[in-house]
């Protein structure tokens, strides 16, 4: 069973940046196509960026383009979404996720606990 672990979140001031990192320790992430996702108070999940097995990426979202990016560490089993120009309604918890898929798909087959991310001032 691959688990997931996200770290990196916190509370952080409008046009701040946080890097979140997804992990796993007994698994290579390397064969797993990565998304990473977020979930806001009363709202429905929404997918965020993928990242493909190739190094492909793709936004889910029209909300982040220019301001968040999703990058691999293989070296570091370490899959990466930099996030630039915080906004509040950047704040959510936001999760990675797993499939068992050499590109960027919809459904996921495993899921992080989640960090949680907050913008306020």
């Amino acid at each position: 069973q691959l688990q997931l672990v996200e770290s990196g979140g916190g509370l952080v001031q409008p046009g701040g940046s946080l890097r979140l990192s997804c992990t796993a320790s007994e698994f290579t992430l390397d064969g797993f196509t990565i998304g990473w996702f977020r979930q806001a108070p009363g709202k429905e999940r929404e997918g965020v960026l993928c990242i493909s097995t190739s190094g492909t990426t793709a936004t889910y979202v029209d909300s982040v383009k220019d301001r968040f990016t999703i990058s691999r560490d293989s070296a570091k089993n370490t899959v990466y979404l930099q996030m630039n120009s915080l906004k509040p309604e950047d704040t959510a918890v936001y999760y990675c996720a797993a499939a068992w898929a050499p590109s960027c798909v919809y459904e996921y087959d495993y899921w992080g606990q989640g960090t949680q991310v907050t913008v306020s001032s």
